[in-house]
């Protein structure tokens, strides 16, 4: 199972990677958007360390800055205005269109192929370097045709975007394993006791 596809969500303030691209993942740092207050799955710079590994873009954590993770958070809230834009058929936020520019733009780290040419590897990353190769991969799935592939998860408790791979892209949740099943579980106790 790829890390697109696991799904842990017994707490709440654990990574989500359901989203199936890293840019959609890294909006979900961010959870629970209708609660008060919501998730800040990174509330500090380790956390944002962490989310490189586990998101797969690294295999051991780089220096994150306070700065470092301002700026990640308002690409975050960037990334996911644009993208909640495109799930709403919205006029895109130009702002956030500029930021997320802006970090496209910076140079992303270096990849090289391992020696059985199966796999790649970020050499020499840096915080920045990361923030901009998820902006890049935001720009590529916001600008390209799979943007309209765009969802909310359609669980009342759920605030996640994820793209919908679906051959009929009909998905409804951004997990079946987790808001799928408590979505079924409650209209079969709605239906129960009746």
């Amino acid at each position: 199972m790829n890390r697109y596809h696991r799904v842990v969500f017994q707490d709440e303030a654990a990574f989500r990677f359901v989203g199936g691209r890293v840019s959609v993942d890294f909006t979900a740092t961010h959870g629970l958007r209708w609660r008060d207050p919501s998730v800040e799955r990174i509330p500090a710079p380790a956390d944002l360390a962490r989310w490189f590994v586990e998101a797969g873009l690294i295999d051991i954590p780089v220096p994150v800055s306070a700065s470092a993770l301002r700026s990640a958070r308002e690409l975050r809230e960037a990334l996911y205005r644009l993208m909640r834009g495109r799930v709403l058929e919205e006029p895109l936020d130009r702002r956030a269109i500029d930021l997320v520019n802006r970090w496209a733009a910076k140079a992303p780290p270096a990849i090289r192929l391992t020696a059985d040419g199966s796999a790649k590897h970020l050499v020499a990353p840096t915080a920045d370097g990361l923030l901009a190769f998820v902006a890049r991969d935001g720009v590529d799935l916001l600008g390209g045709s799979h943007a309209n592939r765009l969802r909310e998860c359609s669980s009342d408790t759920c605030t996640l975007i994820y793209l919908d791979t679906s051959r009929a892209g009909s998905r409804r949740w951004c997990s079946m394993e987790v808001c799928g099943s408590r979505d079924k579980m409650a209209r079969y106790r709605r239906r129960a006791a009746d």
